[in-house]
């Protein structure tokens, strides 16, 4: 059963986010950052490329992972979004050990930079990998179980429109200071998040995950 294969990749993921909040912890020191909304270093056209770099290898090898535990379309994807959630909820933890922050889950974070800087309290996307976890578990038991998940239209819309939500809601600052320079955005600090919109996109997406996993709305067999 390819259920089994979660401890291991909840393993993997358990490690890599070890290792990714230890670099922060190490870029946190070396520009003397206590504080993200306050302290911000000058902007560095060596490594912020480098840094992109980073954040895409991470996805490439969260991905990969779950490309290579599964054995359809459906379980691959299934064990990325697992992977990727139990990733991300485990950085925070990690660097709550470390370096006793974040002081609470509504403390507000640099949360990505592709394509643009995302910003928002952790609590916003730890949600959203907890979906991801939940999601991608019941996808693939649904597999075990020789079902395969269909979207319905209705379902499939939602999906794209809370992700699309989803997004804006984290990024919604930077958009609204497009077109900018990559000098002005790496200087971009948040304004107050917008609860509402990211509430509804979240809705949006966990109604959609929570109908097609859910039991008898899978109708084709998979072979």
């Amino acid at each position: 059963m390819r259920v089994k294969k979660f401890w291991w990749v909840g393993l993997f993921s358990i490690a890599m986010a070890y290792v990714e909040s230890a670099t922060v912890v190490y870029m946190r020191r070396i520009y003397g950052i206590s504080d993200l909304l306050l302290d911000i270093p000058p902007f560095d056209p060596v490594i912020a490329p480098i840094e992109i770099g980073r954040e895409l290898a991470t996805l490439v090898m969260l991905l990969a992972v779950g490309w290579s535990v599964g054995k359809s379309l459906q379980s691959r994807i299934s064990f990325a979004f697992f992977t990727f959630g139990i990733w991300d909820i485990f950085y925070y933890i990690w660097l709550r050990v470390f370096i006793g922050w974040p002081n609470s889950l509504f403390e507000t974070d640099l949360l990505f930079l592709i394509p643009l800087p995302w910003w928002g309290p952790i609590i916003a996307p730890v949600l959203i990998a907890c979906l991801m976890v939940v999601g991608g578990i019941l996808a693939v038991i649904c597999e075990d179980k020789g079902r395969k998940i269909r979207f319905s239209v209705f379902g499939s819309t939602a999906l794209i429109a809370g992700l699309l939500i989803l997004l804006y809601s984290f990024m919604e600052d930077a958009l609204a200071i497009m077109p900018a320079n990559v000098e002005t955005l790496a200087q971009l600090r948040p304004t107050s998040f917008n609860w509402p919109i990211y509430i509804l996109g979240l809705v949006l997406a966990g109604y959609a995950v929570s109908h097609a996993t859910w039991p008898g709305n899978q109708k084709e067999t998979i072979t």
